[in-house]
């Protein structure tokens, strides 16, 4: 079979595609045929590394998320796996196995039934390679409030208005199909007319050019009484966090999700953030409680069956396509800040 692997550290050059013999699954583990693999940031981060030309031993397989069908079980798996659709989530997440490969090993804890259902232009092996981490991350950011429901759902959020930083981006994309499919009121900010066009397209009811508009201004005229938001997903903290404040309602969550600060730390306003009793949440989804998680695979499996997610640019996330001895341009891509998911067919 053939994979993709790096033995050291570094840029998209240190990707080598490379013949393997196929795995055999261990204990707890399922081996998937895999169709499709989702390239994420975090796939680029992990494997620059520290730095370049630190040595990596065993060669290591980039890949987090990924759709396919299980072929082969270890011990402990139930038979019935076999033969299965199913999406593939944090694979490569401390182990060597990730999706940039032909097959490739998970532990059955981390594959999700993937409904065979079928719209127009609904691929699920798309949709399940694009769920992973954007959606658990949106899940998550969604949920983690005090007063918040756990699960998602219709009505879920209804009566809430939700603030979404960089629509156009794959967990801002998700969370505003998230809060839409849940009846929430979604205002989303983006920095362009062909952004704003993708974020509506996701399910944005106010979308807000905060090049050319005001975002503080433009979210009181949204929200009745000139209030706040009840929910802000937060993109980039190091930013907007003065303007996050601004935005909230009494009681509100900031939740934040990525750091493309490389470790800077955040100026957060106390004195207005007490004023308020404002939550400020920061979320990794590889460390987040097992039983959030699990609700939200849960949650996702309910959407798919239905119909509320999809991808492409009808959903507001056009989809790069890359095959499997382009993971090197695939990586680039992700890493240069391509707009939409960035998908590698197998």
């Amino acid at each position: 079979m053939r994979s993709v692997v790096y033995t050291e550290t570094g840029g998209p050059e240190v990707l080598r595609l490379v013949e393997e013999a196929v795995p055999e699954p261990g204990p707890g583990e399922v081996r998937v045929r895999v169709r499709r693999s989702g390239v994420n940031p975090t796939d680029w981060k992990s494997r620059e590394g520290r730095g370049p030309g630190r040595g990596v031993d065993p060669a290591q397989v980039p890949g987090q998320d990924g759709a396919g069908v299980v072929e082969a079980v270890g011990a402990g798996v139930p038979g019935a796996w076999v033969g299965v659709d199913v999406w593939v989530y944090e694979a490569a997440f401390r182990r060597r196995w990730g999706t940039a490969s032909e097959q490739t090993l998970v532990p059955v804890t981390h594959v999700a039934p993937l409904p065979d259902l079928a719209g127009d232009g609904w691929d699920k092996f798309d949709v399940g390679a694009a769920l992973g981490i954007p959606f658990l991350t949106a899940h998550r950011c969604l949920t983690v409030h005090e007063e918040g429901p756990r699960h998602l759902g219709p009505g879920t959020l209804q009566g809430r208005t939700v603030l979404v930083t960089g629509g156009a981006g794959a967990v801002g994309n998700a969370a505003i199909q998230l809060a839409r499919w849940s009846d929430a009121t979604v205002i989303t900010t983006v920095s362009s007319p062909q952004k704003a066009q993708l974020a509506a397209a996701a399910g944005a009811d106010h979308v807000v050019d905060y090049r050319r508009q005001d975002v503080v201004e433009e979210v009181r005229r949204i929200v009745p009484g000139g209030g706040g938001v009840d929910v802000v997903v937060e993109v980039d903290p190091q930013r907007n966090a003065g303007t996050a404040a601004r935005c909230a309602a009494p009681g509100a969550s900031i939740v934040t999700y990525a750091d493309d600060g490389g470790g800077a730390e955040v100026a957060v306003p106390v004195r207005a953030s007490m004023r308020a009793n404002l939550r400020w949440q920061f979320v990794l989804v590889y460390t987040e409680p097992a039983a959030a998680k699990a609700r939200a695979v849960e949650d996702l499996g309910t959407a798919m069956v239905a119909g509320a997610l999809a991808v492409g640019e009808h959903r507001g996330l056009p989809l790069h396509r890359f095959g499997l001895d382009q993971v090197a341009e695939a990586h680039a891509a992700v890493q240069r800040g391509a707009v939409g998911k960035v998908l590698v067919e197998l």
